[in-house]
């Protein structure tokens, strides 16, 4: 098999179904020959279980230690946090998750301070991802989240709605939180060429049926875990691995991610913007879209804010203005 490179690319939280996922799913890509799983509970059954596979030329490693794990790395997905249950949303693991992500930025500094690249994946990601840059030290454009999971849940509930190839769907986006405050734009959107804006308000598609699927959108998690009884798993490992060769230098990834955003308008959050991930790592720039859309982006925004504002007053994180001092990137 032809890998893309050979540089250390490590799973953490191998051992979850997300992570063994993850696993699997970059050794079909053939992303690297060199593969460390990583989780507090032993992966070597994940790591057993992908040798058994026959994957041909690859350096399968799986370890408990968090140092032989990061030494060396030059590329990581994390989704090792706490798992979303049924009734519980994304912001209930605030706390406890973006306790974990201090330690693996801390971990990232300490071991590995020059990887290339950063995935995090485990909720509520905008807020995690947040936590372990500023943690690791790592340039804005060296960490993003996985955001484009909203963008396919749109993508797929349109192309389900007019029985067409989700490829024939375009321009579909989501922006702002990763979570049942995120922005929907529709504004771009168009189904098998045609703009969707000439199809919301018809018989064939009212607008209150638009409108709910746009709020069926954001609460797709919660959908997932009331049809298969446990959190989304395959989704978020598919394309999180995508994200991941993109950095590597494969194809740029498809949608849209979330990126470290401090601008005159939005300041010092990571949240999903109109990125470009590439073997350069992740640029972005603001979404266009309608006032109504960019109000809800405003609204999402704030939403974080909160959020992180929260974080500063549990003590997980500094006060802004002391941020520089710990990561002099931001």
């Amino acid at each position: 098999m032809e890998f893309l490179t050979d540089e250390k690319l490590v799973i953490v939280g191998a051992a979850g179904m997300i992570g063994s996922n993850m696993v699997q799913s970059a050794l079909m890509m053939g992303l690297t020959s060199n593969i460390c799983l990583f989780d507090v509970f032993s992966p070597e059954g994940v790591a057993e279980e992908m040798r058994q596979s026959g994957f041909d030329n690859v350096n399968i490693t799986a370890t408990t230690d968090v140092k032989e794990a990061f030494t060396n790395a030059k590329y990581i997905i994390s989704s090792g946090g706490a798992p979303r249950k049924e009734g519980m949303t994304r912001e209930d693991l605030l706390a406890g998750n973006c306790k974990i992500a201090e330690e693996l930025g801390k971990n990232i500094k300490a071991y590995c301070p020059d990887v290339k690249h950063v995935v995090i994946i485990f909720n509520p990601a905008d807020l995690t991802g947040l936590v372990t840059l500023l943690y690791s030290g790592l340039k804005p454009g060296q960490v993003t989240t996985l955001a484009g999971l909203d963008t396919t849940r749109l993508q797929s509930a349109l192309a389900k709605k007019f029985g067409v190839m989700q490829s024939e769907i375009t321009g579909c986006a989501t922006y702002g939180g990763h979570g049942e405050q995120m922005a929907v734009f529709g504004s771009a959107v168009k189904v098998a060429g045609k703009p969707l804006n000439d199809l919301i308000g018809t018989a064939e598609f009212p607008a209150e049926e638009w409108e709910q699927m746009k709020k069926d959108v954001t609460q797709g998690g919660a959908a997932i875990i009331k049809l298969r009884g446990r959190s989304s798993f395959q989704s978020p490992s598919y394309l999180s691995v995508e994200m991941i060769r993109s950095v590597m230098g494969g194809a740029p990834f498809r949608f849209p991610a979330g990126t470290y955003v401090s601008n005159e308008k939005y300041n010092h959050i990571m949240m999903a913007m109109d990125t470009v991930l590439d073997k350069n790592g992740c640029s972005y720039k603001m979404p266009v879209g309608t006032a109504d859309e960019i109000a809800k982006l405003d609204a999402s925004y704030e939403h974080l804010c909160k959020m992180r504002d929260e974080l500063v007053t549990l003590g997980i994180v500094p006060a802004i203005s002391e941020w520089n001092s710990i990561n002099p990137n931001l």
